[in-house]
């Protein structure tokens, strides 16, 4: 009987081992990773964002990222070929239709394909490896730059036909929506220091070099999520909801090295030096390696700014 349970333990012992050598040595796709794409989206190029990683030993999951909304899950891509894949998500603020419809191929490092939008349209689009962004330990810092003047839109830019950006005593303010608010000076990393205040149920944001942005909303009260103030849109959830009442003044400090980024909302910091994987829905572009601006949303609710203070990283 002895001899029988010794053999028992040491067949379960074989067993376990072959199972986690198996989970440690899964299938290497070419197709994993993080990717900055571009999609020919109703005359323009609009930024998306792909990512596919491995959910056990053979398949592969993802997320995308469209020209608005939020990351959204993809179940399941699935391959076929050489190096060719398809997967399908429901709309999420497109028109009702059916799902979309993604079909791509990596050639020399690169993707390209198609995505059958909710209306039955065909798209095309490219992507590229996003690149992997430095990040400086103990960074020096150079000398605080006032992006806003308190006097006029010196320095910025809007996105539309309309704008309804005004200055009035100090306080930079869109009453109502229109265009979004871009700075001409591109930043690569950097410390930001901003004073908003937004009237009840009003919604905008902050997009850092364009791409990732800073939801700024009514959510006082509610719990955090990563679609709410204090998060990175869809994709980094605050610890914490530290909004204020509408109408009073509240504060962002916010520090971007590379990709990681830490957020502080009036006096709390709810991100801790986080990994953002990629851009957010409404990003200027996805060229990720290059700096880019400030971008104000101003296409939602109304908001109001009395300081955007930026301090550049020195080289």
């Amino acid at each position: 009987m002895t001899f029988l349970n010794n053999a028992m333990r040491i067949f379960i012992c074989i067993l376990f081992m072959g199972v986690t050598l198996g989970l440690h040595s899964q299938k290497s796709y070419p197709l994993e990773g993080r990717w900055d794409l571009e999609m020919d989206f109703m005359g323009k190029a609009a930024p998306s964002w792909l990512e596919i990683r491995h959910s056990g030993n053979a398949t592969l999951i993802g997320r995308f990222v469209f020209a608005f909304g939020s990351a959204r899950p993809i179940s399941e891509v699935k391959t076929y070929g050489d190096n060719k894949f398809t997967f399908s998500i429901p709309n999420q603020w497109e028109p009702k239709g059916s799902d979309m419809i993604f079909h791509g191929e990596l050639a020399d490092g690169k993707l390209k394909g198609t995505m059958v939008y909710t209306d039955g349209s065909v798209l095309n689009w490219t992507g590229v490896k996003a690149p992997k962004l430095a990040y400086t330990e103990n960074p020096k810092w150079d000398k605080p730059i006032n992006v806003f003047n308190g006097k006029d839109l010196s320095g910025w830019h809007v996105d539309g036909e309309k704008n309804q950006w005004v200055v009035k005593d100090g306080i930079l303010t869109s009453p109502e929506s229109g265009s979004n608010l871009i700075t001409d000076e591109k930043f690569e990393d950097f410390k930001l220091h901003v004073e908003f205040r937004y009237p009840k149920g009003s919604n905008s944001g902050i997009y850092l070099r364009g791409r990732y942005e800073l939801q700024i909303e009514d959510d006082k009260g509610l719990d955090p999520m990563d679609i709410y103030i204090g998060g990175v849109y869809g994709f980094l959830e605050p610890n914490e909801n530290a909004a204020k009442d509408a109408g009073e003044w509240q504060t962002y400090d916010i520090t971007l090295i590379g990709r990681r980024v830490t957020v502080t909302l009036n006096g709390k910091t709810v991100i801790t030096d986080a990994t953002i994987p990629g851009i957010t829905g409404g990003a200027l572009d996805s060229k990720e390696g290059e700096p880019g601006p400030f971008m104000i949303q101003g296409d939602h609710g109304p908001i109001e700014y009395r300081s955007f203070v930026v301090t550049p990283r020195k080289k």
